[in-house]
């Protein structure tokens, strides 16, 4: 079998941060370790803020490991969606936010040491050529250039694909780790209270005057409605050696279709999606799709990741809720976790130094919950309280599931995720649960 650690784990070594003791005082303090919150620091810091990052586990020991690390303006068929539901002002403030974004990547990047490739962005469609070509037409309207193609070097027909050039790839731990190296981090810092302007840990506690909750998941459920406003959504990753390198990085437009990018020798297949807690493909409908397309390669990673899913595709980055303006939060990447960071940290750093722009209003986690998404997170939510069986996610009281392909249980309310002792894996659950251990089904 395959090694279950991400490439990028497996090829670059983790830094090691103390822990918090004592009293801390800053500016800002972020919570939570991985991408969002490692840029977040950077770009304070070097904005003259002084800064304070906790995190509970190990940097980059959550999402960021495990993505498939595209960095691109292009998420699936987005654009013509959002000229349509939000105008095109919106949409044109979003591509620039994304296109800002890669532009820090790149100036970023020349001085990280992080295998940072531009690469053209490929997203195809199997079956719609029309839904594609209205993309198309809609990155051009907002300035973007874009072309459309059938000529892809995928090995199976698509009906079409919209190509944007110069975006980029990159590996992600290798520069992560390359920004933490100067910053405040402390690492096996869980906050266990958090209030106005204090937090605890087991050893210690920060003050502050503003918070960011850069925790994937916001794990504070007594504000903000996140436990409506975001679903997750599990998808697989497999490495292939003895595959073709393949220059550019391709997507299918559909949620369950399949990804591809290289990394050195090795050929990246991503798909097998499905809401958490619910049934899917997994790594053994990439085998197939592997057996089938490329019979003479052999999968030697092998790796699963989770994405923060928001009601309309647009990341929540701004104040966490009505109530809380000292308290900011960056959530809701829905599987454009590295753009949509560094996105992220730029909008929350300007907010941060009081600079406010037309990208706060798109951006803003208050803007309207009334989307039909809202309705099936809702519809889980009540399903999933009122399933009578056992164990039980110590979230919300959601029953969980058995994922008998990563031997985890998994909640279909909120997305958190338990090894089968009861550890939690992920969240927006923030402890284990031990009577898990031992019921198998």
């Amino acid at each position: 079998m395959s090694n279950q650690n991400s490439i990028w784990v497996e090829t670059e070594e983790r830094p090691c941060f103390p822990h918090l003791e004592g009293k801390r005082d800053c500016d800002v303090l972020i919570i939570g370790g991985g991408m969002a919150g490692l840029l977040c620091a950077y770009l304070l810091r070097r904005a003259g803020v002084d800064c304070v990052l906790l995190e509970a586990e190990r940097i980059c020991g959550g999402i960021t490991k495990n993505t498939t690390a595209k960095i691109t303006l292009q998420h699936g068929l987005c654009y013509d969606k959002m000229i349509r539901r939000f105008g095109r002002q919106a949409a044109r403030t979003y591509v620039q936010a994304q296109q800002d974004a890669l532009n820090e990547y790149r100036a970023l990047c020349q001085t990280i040491s992080c295998d940072y490739e531009e690469q053209a962005s490929y997203v195809y469609s199997c079956k719609d050529r029309r839904s594609v070509e209205r993309e198309m037409e809609a990155l051009q309207a907002l300035g973007v250039s874009a072309r459309f193609t059938l000529d892809l070097p995928l090995p199976f027909a698509v009906a079409g694909a919209v190509c944007v050039e110069r975006q980029a790839q990159f590996h992600p731990l290798k520069f992560a780790y390359g920004i933490a190296k100067e910053l405040p981090v402390y690492e096996k810092s869980k906050v266990l209270k958090l209030d106005a302007n204090t937090a605890k840990t087991a050893q210690g506690s920060v003050f502050f005057r503003k918070a960011i909750v850069a925790t994937h998941f916001p794990f504070i459920n007594t504000h903000g409605m996140y436990v409506l406003k975001l679903y997750q959504h599990r998808s697989y990753v497999l490495a292939l050696d003895h595959a073709p390198r393949l220059d550019g990085m391709y997507v299918d437009a559909d949620l369950k279709g399949l990804s591809f990018r290289s990394y050195g020798e090795k050929l990246l297949l991503g798909g097998g999606s499905h809401r958490t807690g619910k049934k899917g493909g997994g790594w053994r409908a990439l085998e197939s799709v592997a057996q089938r397309y490329y019979p003479g390669s052999e999968a030697v990673f092998r790796w699963a990741t989770q994405d923060c899913m928001s009601l309309d595709g647009i990341p929540y980055i701004g104040q966490y809720a009505h109530y809380t303006p000292n308290w900011y939060v960056a959530t809701g990447f829905s599987k454009w976790g590295m753009s949509s960071s560094m996105v992220a940290a730029m909008r929350l750093r300007d907010q941060i130094l009081g600079k406010q722009t037309q990208a706060d209003a798109v951006f803003s986690p208050m803007r309207s919950m009334l989307r039909p998404q809202l309705a099936i997170n809702t519809v889980e939510s009540v399903r999933g309280l009122l399933t009578p069986t056992v164990p039980r996610c110590p979230h919300l009281g959601c029953a969980l599931k058995y994922n008998a392909q990563e031997h985890s249980w998994d909640c279909p309310c909120h997305g958190s995720r338990f090894e089968e002792n009861g550890d939690l894996i992920d969240n927006p659950a923030t402890n284990g649960k031990s009577e898990i251990s031992g019921r198998l089904p």
